[in-house]
């Protein structure tokens, strides 16, 4: 929602479209924290909507799945019904279908922790961002509570609420992609032989003068390459469903017309919802390609002869 203050920043409905776009989908800023902290080190360690979302993900990912997984191990005995079978399906076919494949069955058991994470927690992620909850308390607040513009809810309110839309945050799961393709490769060769297995033995020495570099510039391309795949989709597709919807908007005060707005929404809105079932895809679809590009990066340390 658009407080007073930025609605007054732009004279008409154009200059507020894109500033109102940008602020649905990027991180809070430093002045519309969710928790005020004090500076540590030159760093603001205020708590921003992004930070306090990861927060809800990581709380949801423990309810709905480690809990009652764990809950069920208790027991040491039954067949798994209802969400518990659902987890199941999806632990089994990722460590089959993703990681065995990929990392081999030495090392399944050791790697399918860590890809199951990345899968749930960007699963999560993901799809806490097409549920329009903070829409619904910015419209709550408008009409009902009235709030001050400082008060708690309204800060709520600053900033996207998809966390792997934010480019720090993909870049922080794919830091842990590069330290662990590192780590596979170490264990499975050693350290010396890890660094030695990024370029084919027995080859002329002048083409190494040219490859050892384009190999070391293809491991950082790999993090790089998930951070942007993962951030830009989740933002792209918000981008597109707030453009759409601001047609109404914009037509309306083009013609100076509520039913050039109106006659724009016939079009727009159903375009609107066809987008929004391709992003509850892509919600799916991201989680699952991340993960498997990250079981494929480490594969290919630990397997380096395919």
């Amino acid at each position: 929602m658009i407080s007073g203050g930025e609605q007054a920043h732009g004279s008409s409905v154009m200059d507020q479209v894109g500033d109102n776009i940008i602020h649905h989908v990027s991180n809070s800023d430093i002045h519309h924290p969710i928790v005020h902290l004090p500076h540590l080190f030159g760093i603001d360690m205020s708590v921003t909507k992004h930070v306090m979302m990861l927060w809800v993900v990581a709380v949801l990912v423990s309810v709905v799945v480690i809990i009652p997984i764990r809950r069920f191990l208790r027991k040491g005995s039954g067949v798994p019904t209802g969400m518990i079978n659902a987890i199941e399906s999806i632990v089994k076919f990722i460590r089959d279908s993703i990681v065995k494949p990929n990392v081999g069955s030495k090392w399944v058991m050791m790697w399918t922790p860590l890809l199951l994470t990345f899968f749930f927690f960007i699963l999560f992620a993901n799809a806490i961002g097409m549920i329009p909850i903070f829409d619904v308390l910015g419209l709550s607040d408008r009409f009902l509570f009235h709030t001050n513009p400082e008060s708690f809810l309204n800060r709520l309110l600053h900033g996207g609420v998809t966390a792997t839309g934010n480019f720090n945050v993909t870049a922080g799961l794919a830091t842990i992609t590069f330290f662990s393709i590192m780590v596979a490769g170490t264990l499975a060769h050693g350290f010396i032989n890890h660094w030695k297995n990024l370029a084919p033995k027995g080859l002329a020495w002048p083409v190494y003068i040219i490859l050892i570099p384009i190999e070391l510039m293809g491991l950082l391309v790999k993090p790089f390459a998930l951070t942007m795949r993962l951030a830009a989709n989740m933002t792209g597709g918000h981008i597109a469903l707030l453009a759409l919807l601001s047609l109404m908007a914009i037509f309306g005060e083009m013609f100076h017309s509520t039913a050039a707005g109106v006659g724009v929404a016939f079009i727009s809105v159903p375009m609107a919802a066809a987008i929004s079932g391709l992003e509850i895809i892509v919600v799916l679809v991201q989680a699952y390609v991340f993960t498997l590009l990250t079981s494929v990066f480490i594969g290919m340390a630990i397997n380096v002869d395919h």
